[in-house]
């Protein structure tokens, strides 16, 4: 009896010697992760309409910090939702934040709220053919080519049919939650599908981020330029109701209609890689690089003056 009795006591030391060895006194679970906010790998999802502004990001980010890795794979805005719950995914950047009952899920399934907050503002940018000599257009025309009610030969591409924030922004903020039309609405597989897509055709419009086509000191957006051209849109909240176009000006003054913001979700709960990357972006660095790409900071105050021409 008393062997037996031995024996158990000691197994019984051994699991609570195992249990403390992977939670603290207070039942916390020890960090089992490498990283830090300045060295470490990590894997970030990002919406597809962001890419060229994000590699930008990353690219300057690790050149400040050797030690750190950023994988970004660029996708539909749903599918990076999708990931915020693998334990593979640290980060996703859209074009929104959670949502109360968002906030509660990720809660209820991670134990802790993921972090979201806006770095930046983005402008859905309309393009067409370069032989077209149409380019200004009204919010209501654009919402009539989307419904087919205009009658007239326009098309409208956008990087994908569903699961796209260009395709839901559209939906939600121009259209009000009614259906496109499908005669008038198609697809390709990206915003530089889009592009080219338009290049061709001229009787489209296509519809991409202003990232991709906004900066004309990117040797790259000068090569788009040379096949499409920027529509201007009409402010309607402007006196004379003038036609502008997505230059940073009047995304930052809501000047232009299709301004849309773009959004960090961290799920982190300490101090890891993704915050580091997450301050470099909210920050002198980071906002500098939004501002060079032509986008409209959300965390620095950038004065705006008015300017005349001296002959």
């Amino acid at each position: 009896m008393g062997l037996r009795l031995f024996k158990w006591q000691w197994i019984i030391t051994i699991f609570t010697v195992v249990i403390f060895t992977f939670t603290g006194c207070d039942g916390r679970q020890e960090r089992t992760d490498t990283d830090t906010p300045e060295s470490g790998v990590i894997r970030i999802s990002v919406d597809e309409s962001f890419k060229p502004i994000i590699d930008s990001q990353i690219q300057v980010f690790e050149a400040l910090y050797p030690q750190a890795k950023i994988i970004a794979e660029y996708k539909p805005e749903a599918a990076c939702f999708r990931d915020l719950i693998k334990d593979s995914t640290r980060m996703i950047i859209v074009t929104r934040g959670l949502t109360p009952e968002e906030e509660r899920y990720y809660k209820d399934s991670l134990k802790y709220r993921p972090t979201w907050d806006k770095v930046a503002n983005d402008a859905v940018t309309l393009v067409v053919n370069n032989k077209s000599n149409d380019t200004m257009i009204t919010m209501a025309k654009i919402k009539g080519i989307l419904q087919g009610t205009t009658g007239d030969k326009e098309i409208a591409v956008f990087d994908g049919l569903s699961a796209t924030s260009t395709v839901r922004y559209a939906i939600d903020s121009i259209l009000k939650g009614k259906p496109f039309d499908p005669k008038k609405v198609f697809a390709t597989t990206g915003s530089r599908e889009v592009i080219d897509y338009v290049s061709t055709n001229s009787n489209a419009i296509g519809f991409v981020g202003v990232s991709w086509i906004g900066n004309k000191e990117d040797t790259a957006q000068l090569s788009f330029l040379k096949k499409v051209k920027i529509v201007s849109v009409q402010c309607e909240q402007c006196e004379g109701k003038p036609y502008v176009k997505p230059y940073q000006a009047n995304i930052m003054l809501k000047r232009y209609p299709l301004v849309r913001g773009l959004y960090y979700i961290l799920k982190e709960n300490y101090d890891g890689l993704g915050a580091g990357f997450v301050n470099f972006m909210q920050y002198e660095k980071g906002q500098l690089i939004f501002r060079r790409a032509y986008l409209g900071p959300a965390k620095m105050n950038f004065t705006i003056r008015s300017a005349t021409m001296s002959r």
